[in-house]
């Protein structure tokens, strides 16, 4: 038997020939495209229902198409909650794992329309080990239905999302009760939990919260207000999330617009394209290329379908400018009369999103817009305790922890802080090796002590400093694990660049840890500053004109890059002194391999901490193969070869 017909939230085809209904249906595509937009993300805990409460808001709005309701029949069966009958909440919980388990992993992202509205609705999951998926619905969302039980209240998962709603810098907030069946609809229940959340939404600085009585399974309140609840006064939920103002935030903000690529069909056209991320530029107006500060007017305002006079958010153009100023990808165009800070140091709170944690001082990919650069947190301040808000002292942030640092750049980026526009003060950090994002951020405030430094210029430089030693400075980095042999290869190369009567000097891990890196320890963070630390005083003996020899374990590919990276090419000679780990075991000089093996020291590189040997050094050194006079002279001839004796 075919199931009764429902309406498909979808506009029909055009027919192919013209007459009154092609008339009809162009009216009926203008007046979808006058519609504004809403994009809301529905998030709670596990099991208060925030799927089934979608799922009931598309099927009562007759907004699911006949195939989708019919695959949903066929799964409830199978999966559902319900004895058979269907399931709503499978409407929008499409993995697999989350039909079999009944929770949501992944976000679920809905289109949909009524009379008055279009909209984008993202289902996110509840589970606490999924926040980071719920904070990628949420990035875009300008409103956000925040879920609770009625049976349980104001849960710690309610408060974690309702603080990432906060930090995205949502500020309209529907607080749906549901399951008031379950507590026979009890005003004082419902009244204390709203309460509650209200106090709790004022701390995080939400403008404005909504709360309304719910029961999804039923509909009760969802499309129509109920019976149920005849001291409830308020609007219903859809009719709530029909009257949200959202276009007049979007209205007063600035006008910025990253520059996505630079539009050249032909030696005539040079345009600027890209979607417009906030406010509205015309033709005629003044605006800024950023960070470098060279002003044109806008001359054009080219789209395929024709020029237009004016461009707003959301909207992709490509404009073209009166004057020829250097504008590249990466660069944002900004209204000259109100232009966006530029800065390579700022604050920023910063959600972590990977399970490998934060390490303070290494450098990761910052992606801002269009553009691309190299950044380091320079210090995490603190960590933020969610469901208390309390600032708590950290070294490192773990998966789904919120910190407020401190991040420098390698060269300077426009911006604005994130609570004024969004578009131009959120970023993401991006590993260097896997590409994997790992942290979203959201930028406080441009830091300025760098302003008060400046570069001071010197009449003596490298280069006279290295003709007056008759050499040519690098830095000789000695990489291995433990006991491989690294310091006394490295003492026995110095001693024969002094018998050559060449100027050198050796930094070797346990004398730096007795003196500048005496404050830290052994954790990953920590081993990180290590390394930042002996790089930055290795660039300052390059910069005098030395051969430097660094003896430091140093087992993170990425911070042996990063040294590289201070320094010019050819002035960084990685050396992997590659010893297996059991022969580093059997000499064990210090007995540490001893005691870490009994438990009495963590983190010990080779046992219980990585090694991630080098997989392109300049010089590979057996040492089980060869003595230590040998494994010298190589260095030695390696050096004399590549002119640096």
């Amino acid at each position: 038997m075919g199931m009764e017909r429902r309406g498909t939230g979808r506009l029909p085809e055009r027919p192919r020939q013209g007459g009154r209904e092609s008339e009809d249906l162009d009216a009926l595509l203008a007046a979808e495209a006058e519609k504004d937009l809403l994009r809301f993300v529905a998030c709670g805990g596990v099991d208060d229902g925030k799927s089934t409460l979608i799922g009931r808001l598309l099927h009562d709005s007759g907004l699911v198409p006949e195939d989708e309701l019919a695959a949903a029949a066929a799964d409830s069966r199978k999966f559902g909650t319900r004895g058979g009958d269907l399931d709503l909440a499978l409407l929008l919980d499409g993995l697999q794992a989350e039909r079999e388990q009944r929770i949501t992993i992944d976000v679920a992202y809905r289109h949909f329309a009524t009379a008055r509205r279009r909209f984008i609705v993202a289902d996110a999951p509840g589970h606490e080990q999924y926040t980071r998926n719920m904070a990628t619905g949420a990035s875009t969302a300008e409103a956000a239905v925040i879920l609770v039980d009625a049976r349980r209240g104001v849960a710690p998962q309610t408060r974690r999302h309702s603080f990432i709603v906060s930090l995205l810098g949502i500020r309209h907030v529907v607080l749906a009760v549901n399951k008031m069946d379950l507590v026979g609809w009890d005003r004082a229940r419902f009244e204390a939990i709203a309460g509650e959340y209200r106090t709790f939404a004022h701390g995080l600085g939400i403008g404005e919260v909504h709360c309304l009585p719910v029961c999804a399974l039923t509909g009760a309140n969802v499309l129509a207000p109920s019976p149920e609840t005849p001291w409830y006064r308020g609007p219903a939920l859809l009719d709530r999330l029909e009257t949200i103002e959202v276009s007049a935030d979007v209205a007063a903000r600035p006008f910025r617009m990253p520059v996505q690529w630079v539009n050249r069909p032909d030696p005539d056209f040079r345009g600027f394209a890209g979607t417009v991320a906030s406010g509205t530029v015309r033709a005629g107006e003044r605006v800024v290329a950023c960070p470098s500060g060279r002003e044109s007017t806008v001359e054009r305002i080219v789209t395929r379908d024709g020029d237009l006079g004016a461009a707003s958010a959301g909207q992709s153009v490509t404009l073209v400018l009166a004057d020829a100023i250097d504008v590249g990808r990466g660069d944002l165009l900004a209204g000259a009369a109100d232009p966006p800070a530029a800065t390579d140091q700022f604050a920023a709170q910063l959600l972590w999103m990977h399970e490998e944690p934060l390490l303070p001082e290494r450098q990761y990919l910052l992606k801002i817009g269009t553009r691309l650069t190299t950044a380091q947190v320079t210090a995490l301040r603190y960590r933020i305790e969610v469901g208390t808000l309390e600032h708590v002292a950290a070294r490192t942030l773990a998966l789904n922890e919120v910190g407020v640092c401190n991040l420098a750049l390698d060269e300077a980026i426009a911006f604005d802080p994130y609570r004024e526009v969004r578009e131009t003060g959120g970023f993401i950090l991006i590993d260097r090796f896997t590409n994997a994002t790992v942290g979203a951020g959201m930028i406080e405030f441009g830091l300025r002590r760098a302003d008060n430094l400046t570069r001071q210029s010197l009449d003596v430089g490298k280069a006279q400093r290295a003709r007056h030693k008759g050499q040519r400075p690098c830095i000789l980095w000695f990489t291995g694990l433990p006991a491989s042999g690294k310091s006394t290869t490295a003492n026995r190369v110095e001693r024969k660049l002094a018998a050559l009567g060449r100027h050198s000097y050796l930094l070797d891990g346990d004398n730096v840890r007795l003196g500048l890196n005496r404050d830290l320890g052994f954790t990953d963070a920590d081993r990180v500053e290590n390394i930042r630390r002996v790089a930055e005083v290795a660039k300052l003996f390059v910069d005098a004109g030395l051969i430097v020899l660094v003896s430091f374990i140093s087992p993170f590919r990425d911070e042996r890059r990063m040294a590289r990276e201070l320094v010019e090419k050819g002035e960084f000679v990685e050396i992997f002194v590659d010893t297996p780990l059991e022969e580093c075991e059997r000499r064990d000089p210090k007995g540490l391999y001893r005691k870490a093996r009994a438990g009495e020291i963590a983190n010990f590189t080779g046992i219980d901490s990585a090694y991630e040997p080098p997989e392109s050094a300049e010089i590979v050194l057996k040492t089980v193969e060869r003595s230590v006079g040998e494994l010298s002279d190589e260095v030695i001839a390696w050096l004399r070869d590549g002119g640096y004796l």
